[in-house]
């Protein structure tokens, strides 16, 4: 064999084994178990006060000059997590669930308060995203009311459980108040430590909605229906965002801190995800921004 013949079965070869790694590390053998969607739940507050809670807080206007760097910070570090998909907690139709108010996101960020458009929007266009996806879901006609509060505090009432919802209600107010009270002194990214530590969130979680399966006679369970539904609001809510996902995305779900415990609970349990927390991130951009007073 000439040497210029064997140089060019060597380097064939090579080439060969070289493609056929590249295609094996982008996609899985077949058989395989498909590459697992990446989802990232940051927990937020409502930054426009829409007064839509059972308790809420009054934020300081997040389009001032302070807090837009202050969210400039977490969205970059946020940024450096590389999500290929961005979701909201907004209602978009199906099949699609893609808003189309993304377009006009530049004008949008200077004249509208709202955590989705915010966080979500600035970062998905500053990453260059085509679209951004709303995964909320609301009742349509005919079906039931996601969060019965008012049925549950009337049995009480009728019924002697004015006093551990009263009890509930006080430990959430008085937390609401406490956060309240910390917003002037500190960034969004260090008001959003708060919203996204799981323990503590968790720890609330079962607190105040198990704790209102107490709220019922047996042949009336307001307290049981109520954490029925908001587990079917939740539930679908992760449905729609399992629609959106792809193998392999690495999907930033912006939520309510009152729905991170669910959407978590559906991303660890769920085949075929992997659940991302961002503590880290929020850690990193709490430290590189500082309150100016």
């Amino acid at each position: 064999m000439k040497w210029t013949s064997w140089i060019a079965s060597i380097g064939t070869v090579v080439m060969t084994a070289f493609v056929a790694s590249s295609l094996s590390a982008e996609e899985p053998p077949p058989g395989a178990d498909p590459v697992p969607v990446k989802v990232m739940v940051l927990g937020v507050y409502h930054f426009a006060n829409p007064g839509l809670d059972a308790v809420n807080i009054e934020v300081d206007d997040v389009l001032a000059p302070k807090r837009q760097a202050e969210i400039a910070v977490l969205v970059d570090t946020l940024a450096d997590w590389e999500p290929t998909k961005v979701a909201v907690e907004n209602e978009a139709p199906a099949p699609t669930f893609v808003i189309e108010e993304y377009a006009d996101t530049e004008e949008l960020l200077t004249n509208t308060r709202n955590e989705s458009i915010q966080i979500g929007y600035r970062l998905a266009r500053q990453l260059g995203h085509d679209a951004v996806y709303g995964y909320d879901e609301q009742p349509g006609e005919g079906e039931p009311n996601y969060f019965p509060l008012s049925e549950v505090q009337a049995f009480a009432q009728e019924n002697g459980g004015m006093e551990l919802l009263g009890s509930l209600f006080a430990e959430v107010q008085a937390m609401a108040a406490k956060e309240q009270e910390n917003l002037a002194n500190q960034t969004i990214a260090q008001s959003l430590l708060t919203h996204n530590d799981t323990a503590r969130i968790s720890a609330m979680h079962d607190k105040l909605y198990y704790s209102l399966l107490k709220i019922g006679d047996g042949d009336k369970q307001p307290g049981a229906e109520l954490n029925a539904f908001w587990y079917m609001r939740n539930a679908k809510m992760f449905a729609k965002l399992d629609m959106i996902a792809e193998p392999g995305d690495r999907v930033l779900v912006v939520a309510g801190s009152g729905h991170a415990t669910w959407l978590k609970h559906f991303v660890r349990r769920m085949p075929g995800y992997e659940l991302v927390e961002p503590m880290p991130y929020l850690k990193r951009a709490a430290a590189q921004s500082e309150p100016t007073n």
